[in-house]
């Protein structure tokens, strides 16, 4: 009998003592409540309207903008080929740095995922090596990185260019989360320096600046221990030249480090940035501890709080302005293609009209190709546009475009229209002048987007060819 109650007495013990282990354990972790509040998780949005500003938009791409890509294929010389699956995607999200600084743990924390089966997998050493997307899905499952490549309604498809090696280094995760029905995070594999990039199978740069020249946000995260800048962090920084405004610095895991000690680490990190980021102003630096555990004791508690709650401000600011990002995106994307389709059509005036009777074909054209300057190709369209120079392509890329594009191969603009479909300068001319900062207006002022009246009803004007010779 008294063996009994000695079991039950242990027993019971054994017990609260567990008890008090879970009740430690759930102490040290995190109020996350901040974050749903923050980035308005709970709020119901406007589906039918984004959906709509959506349509409108893929509609004036294919319409307006399209066509001439296609007619002088400027995807072989940006290789970049807007989807429907890019155009309708989620803002994403990339996390860039070091391997070990607390990329992976950051987005478990971001979207809760601490005892998750799904949750990234983190440690003191190297251990992600693959590109993790994570995003929204009905339920939760992995998806293989051939799948993500084959299925063109996403926007991953152009990742096959990088061959089989990268795609098996590639995984998504789906789950039902209301800041994944938003966004898109994005995991990298950290830097080492130490390694060579032929070592990692793929073309490691090239695929980041991908997700790069794809990212509405960009976090570089650093911690207090890796603040070495080496070759392979200079040239990803060489990478995100141009990006500027989408970067964000974190100084992650600052409770580590005393109030003193933090503020020496603070001027390390912006004295090895400085030389690699060369702007007037600098981006902005979130120092906090970015996972689900408490802040360590005798730490800025408040500091850490209150940049984390601003880093999660940025990132809503990304997601509300995620369709007026698109618009520009587009609209950028528009002035590029009219730019290529402008110097395409001077190419080709110049090659005709130096072309006679006896003159040879391939080198009268190959001395347009190698000097444009003197025969003011460039020039040109700067006097007779209101294109930046800035904004003109590197004149050598053309020297590669049409040694695979025979001249022969395209008509000038002034050939370029038909009695339904208009003419080519027209509508892009057009859509970048007038149609896209249209719908941009419409999304501000909270109106439908819809069709312009020409559309609708149909005008029926003979187009007007600027570029044919009275």
């Amino acid at each position: 009998m008294k063996g009994a109650v000695s079991i039950c007495f242990l027993s019971l013990l054994l017990l609260q003592a567990t008890a008090e282990e879970e009740e430690d354990v759930i102490s040290v972790l995190r109020d996350r409540s901040h974050i749903d509040e923050t980035l308005r998780l709970a709020m119901e949005e406007k589906a039918g309207d984004y959906a709509a500003a959506l349509e409108r938009l893929r509609k004036i791409y294919h319409t307006s903008i399209k066509p001439m890509e296609q007619a002088y294929k400027y995807n072989e010389l940006r290789q970049h080929e807007i989807s429907d699956g890019e155009i309708t995607s989620k803002p994403m999200v990339l996390f860039l740095g070091p391997w070990s600084v607390g990329k992976s743990s950051m987005i478990n924390y971001l979207l809760g995922l601490h005892d998750h089966p799904y949750q990234l997998y983190t440690g003191a050493e190297p251990t992600t090596s693959e590109f993790t997307v994570i995003m929204h899905g009905e339920k939760i499952r992995s998806v293989e990185g051939i799948v993500m490549a084959a299925d063109s309604s996403r926007s991953f498809s152009p990742l096959e260019k990088f061959g089989q090696n990268f795609l098996e280094k590639l995984i998504g995760i789906e789950m039902p989360h209301k800041l994944l029905e938003r966004v898109t995070f994005v995991d990298t594999p950290g830097i080492i320096e130490n390694r060579k990039q032929q070592e990692r199978g793929y073309p490691f740069n090239d695929v980041c600046q991908w997700f790069i020249d794809r990212a509405d946000l960009i976090f570089v995260v650093f911690d207090p221990t890796k603040l070495d800048v080496g070759l392979e962090l200079e040239m990803l920084f060489r990478q995100l030249k141009g990006r500027e405004s989408q970067i964000r610095i974190i100084l992650n895991k600052a409770d580590n480090l005393a109030t003193q000690d933090l503020m020496r680490v603070y001027g390390a990190l912006f004295w090895s940035l400085a030389p690699l980021i060369n702007v007037t102003e600098p981006p902005r630096v979130y120092v906090s501890s970015f996972w689900p555990y408490d802040y360590a004791p005798d730490t800025s508690r408040e500091l850490f709080k209150r940049e984390e709650i601003s880093l999660l401000e940025d990132l809503n600011q990304v997601i509300e302005n995620r369709m007026e990002n698109k618009i520009a995106f587009i609209r950028q994307h528009g002035i590029r293609v009219r730019i290529h389709g402008l110097l395409v059509d001077r190419y080709v005036q110049t090659f005709k009209e130096k072309m006679s009777f006896f003159s040879d074909p391939e080198l009268v054209f190959q001395e347009i190709v190698d000097d444009p300057d003197k025969f003011y190709i460039f020039k040109s369209i700067l006097a007779k546009t209101n294109v930046s120079k800035f904004d003109l392509p590197n004149r050598d890329a053309y020297r590669d475009f049409f040694g695979i594009n025979p001249i022969a191969n395209f008509k000038p603009l002034s050939a370029q229209c038909s009695y339904i479909g208009g003419c080519l300068l027209d509508k892009i001319e057009k859509a970048i002048t007038t149609e896209l900062p249209a719908l941009l207006s419409s999304i501000n002022s909270g109106k439908q987007p819809g069709l312009s009246s020409c559309e609708a009803t149909g005008c029926g004007e003979k187009p007007k060819n600027r570029y044919r010779k009275n």
